[in-house]
């Protein structure tokens, strides 16, 4: 399925959250918290106010609760406006 999102809206696929604790504990499933960040598999052109500063393949760090979640080929994403993303985490 291929989706494009209009205005500023971002599509972001969420990476998997880390399996053990840094001491090696492992964490189960009840425990886990859902992951806040991603990667922009596609974003919208902007509009004439708000100019994208995401671009895909971006990593990214968002809150916890933002967007709309949907599933896009079998993979939990999230749809949002670029303004509830918080951050772009850099290599």
């Amino acid at each position: 399925m291929k989706l494009s999102p209009l205005h500023d809206r971002v599509i972001i696929q969420r990476l998997p959250e880390e399996e053990k604790t840094a001491g090696g504990i492992i964490i189960p499933d009840s425990a886990k918290e859902r992951p806040m960040r991603g990667t922009v598999v596609a974003a919208g052109p902007g509009t004439d106010k708000v100019k994208m500063q995401v671009k895909k393949g971006d990593v990214v760090l968002f809150a916890k609760y933002a967007g709309t979640e949907f599933k896009m080929d079998g993979e939990e994403c999230v749809i949002m406006r670029q303004e509830e993303i918080l951050a772009v985490i850099e290599k």
